[in-house]
């Protein structure tokens, strides 16, 4: 007979990779904010877009990759509630709705701190790039906590969910470097580039949308693929469990609550 205790996760060792993927997050976290990173990102802006991007992205993908979250306690795959279907389904929703706040949030603030107010505010005092570290690599782990599997739990939105989020997230910072990139002058006063003695506006630009196109995707490729991957690998067949979804989306709200 199964009991309660035994049928709880259990606290498995952690890999001692998975404890460097957390603590190499956290060095890179500290690096962003200290020399010599930090007096390069007031002088070229393709190293600003680094920083930004390794704060967003790659902060939280390692910390939240490296970390068991022990007080998580989404619905595991191929679990059945004491409920049944419907309190599964409803977990599910619950979970999504806070999926999509939490990538909604992160997809604000990722827009805020390329604004030019913002990027001239933090290239000028260094406080503010503080504040942008903590709520950039904040929400970006709360985010990650609903498309990344960290053992022994795993996020309760359903993979198509977790592969459409990450692709939306990536294309929102691809569009905005790219119009960054197409730009003839540069969005960003507090760079100065001097001829003969710096990089031009355009190679900085240009220099600059392809570090935000190379580093999201070195973070969100990953994860899609994994995710499209596991989902067709499933015993569920991909196509019944999408329109399993579809039929759901139709039953609740759009944040998981069930219309009446």
């Amino acid at each position: 007979m199964t009991t309660a205790a035994s049928a709880a996760p259990r606290r498995t060792w952690v890999p001692g990779f998975r404890r460097l993927l957390a603590v190499a997050g956290a060095v890179l976290w500290l690096a962003c904010l200290v020399p010599p990173i930090l007096g390069w990102s007031h002088r070229y802006e393709f190293v600003e877009a680094i920083q930004f991007a390794a704060l967003g992205f790659w902060v939280p993908a390692l910390v939240t990759a490296g970390t068991p979250w022990w007080r998580r306690r989404p619905v595991r795959e191929g679990a059945v509630d004491a409920g049944g279907a419907t309190a599964l389904s409803a977990r599910r929703g619950l979970n999504l709705g806070r999926a999509l706040s939490f990538t909604a949030l992160f997809v604000v603030l990722s827009i805020f701190w390329r604004l030019a107010p913002a990027v001239n505010a933090v290239t000028n005092h260094d406080w503010v790039a503080v504040v942008e570290a903590v709520t950039l690599s904040a929400a970006g782990v709360a985010m990650m906590c609903d498309l990344i599997d960290s053992p022994p739990w795993h996020p309760g939105v359903p993979r198509p969910y977790r592969i459409g989020i990450s692709a939306a997230v990536m294309w929102s910072a691809w569009v905005f470097a790219y119009l960054e990139a197409l730009s003839h002058a540069s969005w960003y006063r507090a760079f100065r580039h001097l001829a003969g003695r710096s990089l031009s506006v355009s190679a900085d630009q240009q220099l600059s949308a392809a570090s935000v196109w190379f580093m999201t995707g070195v973070v969100f490729v990953p994860i899609i693929f994994w995710n499209l991957v596991h989902w067709l690998q499933s015993e569920e067949d991909p196509d019944e469990e999408l329109y399993q979804l579809v039929r759901d989306e139709k039953n609740r709200g759009f944040f998981g609550y069930r219309s009446r």
